[in-house]
């Protein structure tokens, strides 16, 4: 399921540090109408390809494994076509997204899948308001449960076999429960990540740095990786009912076949996330620990990472959670979290999407400190990075910071126009004009020009 605690770091939430009792801002757009939403053309989102042999370990600990640890005593897919309906309180956006998703699962991962106006189904879509969702599943954004159609059935067979995905032996029908009243964005990632985990794989893993699959939540659409991963699973030399073993015999050539470069080369060592690293991370995110708590959760797992010796998405991720829990208490422990996630990103291109994360940041502190030209210099890298992997809520962030540097730099014609392109992509990302308005005043608060 998608995290909610984790999305709020990756969606940018209260994106920099505030003074105290600051005061009121002034010249904020003032724009009586937001221009029309924005949203991406059909896409395939290109990712660096890493070797097979790092793929195939990847892909056993996605199949066998769930979330919690458990182990998936065999693999289980869908046999034959797979239709997919849509039920319940249906925003506008979601079948535009979701035909863009088919779409990807047939020309990408090979998948034969199309949507359906039948009653039933072999996956169902169910949209419903956010709050009763939440009651059921707290911490949930989305989920996706096996065997049922619709809402009301998940809750006659909550915490009963009859949705355990272990004790499937083929998969016939599953159900992915979305939130009805957000914002467009979050209810395609939804999509994304659902529906695949509906299709393949049950597991996210931390030190993926190319994958949706990957609790970080900085990944918001299917990466080559993960069609990758999907087109495997489907693939003829496998089957329901194979062990790990059975399917770890088969991977090397099955690999090889589909993914002849990435028969190039050795795969990276890439030992198991522990227990302890993720228990720290959790509650590091966790709403319900205190924040000195959750602040030390985190510097647990930064110096755990270190005893591992582990680099790339976990190091960066722990680093750049510390930084955003030092936001409004430690302003220079944040900014050097924040910096020294962004060279643990940099170190690989399958993280240059983490930088354009990270990138917020920086540029909230350097904009803060009236250095128009340097937030200028931050945000232009970040912005074609968000565009390429289709985060508008990330872009429209980035370009509201270009508008204000541009304002800094007393270029306030180019400062109207960027901010004025970044209100349609915000509408895609943030939802209600509430929220654009908000996310508006938030980034116009950090220019020093614009406080009084």
């Amino acid at each position: 399921m998608r995290k909610l605690a984790v999305a709020a770091i990756a969606a940018l939430s209260a994106c920099a540090p505030m003074p105290q009792n600051a005061p009121p801002t002034r010249n904020v757009v003032q724009e009586d109408t937001l221009p029309p939403m924005r949203s991406f053309a059909a896409a395939r989102v290109i990712t660096a390809t890493r070797a097979n042999s790092e793929i195939a370990q990847d892909f056993l600990d996605l199949a066998f494994r769930m979330e919690s640890g458990r182990p998936v005593p065999r693999l289980t897919r869908f046999e034959g076509p797979i239709s997919v309906r849509v039920i319940g309180d249906v925003p506008g956006t979601l079948v535009p997204d979701l035909r863009g998703l088919l779409s990807r699962f047939r020309a990408e991962a090979g998948i034969d899948i199309f949507m359906t106006g039948a009653g039933a189904a072999s996956i169902t879509v169910q949209a419903i308001p956010r709050e009763e969702l939440q009651r059921a599943v707290p911490r949930a954004a989305c989920f996706v449960v096996p065997r049922v159609s619709n809402w009301d059935e998940y809750k006659a067979f909550r915490r009963t076999p009859q949705v355990d995905w272990t004790t499937l032996e083929r998969r016939d029908r599953a159900t992915v429960f979305v939130p009805s009243d957000v914002a467009p964005q979050e209810i395609r990632d939804c999509l994304h990540e659902e529906i695949a985990q509906a299709l393949g794989p049950l597991n996210d893993l931390y030190r993926l740095p190319d994958s949706v699959f990957n609790d970080d939540n900085i990944h918001a659409v299917l990466t080559s990786f993960d069609m990758l991963v999907l087109r495997a699973y489907y693939a003829p030399e496998l089957r329901n009912g194979m062990t790990r073993g059975e399917v770890a015999a088969r991977l090397p050539a099955l690999l090889a076949r589909l993914n002849p470069s990435g028969e190039i080369g050795y795969g990276r060592p890439m030992n198991d996330t522990s227990r302890d690293w993720i228990d720290a991370i959790e509650t590091a995110l966790s709403p319900g620990a205190s924040p000195t708590r959750r602040r030390q959760a985190a510097e647990q797992a930064i110096n755990l990472g270190r005893a591992f010796n582990w680099h790339g998405t976990r190091e960066g991720f722990a680093l750049f959670a510390y930084g955003r829990l030092q936001v409004g208490n430690d302003a220079n422990l944040a900014r050097g979290a924040f910096q020294a996630a962004d060279r643990a990103y940099r170190r690989s291109y399958e993280t240059r999407l983490h930088t354009a994360h990270v990138a917020v940041q920086l540029a909230a502190y350097t904009l803060s400190a009236g250095d128009g030209n340097r937030t200028l210099a931050i945000v232009d890298e970040a912005i074609p990075i968000a565009r390429d992997h289709e985060n508008a809520a990330l872009l429209a962030t980035l370009m509201m910071f270009k508008a204000e540097a541009l304002d800094l730099m007393g270029r306030a014609d180019e400062a109207r126009a960027v901010r004025l392109d970044s209100l349609g992509w915000a509408r895609y990302g943030f939802g209600s004009e509430r929220n654009v308005r908000a996310r508006l005043r938030e980034v116009a608060s950090l220019n020093p020009g614009r406080r009084s």
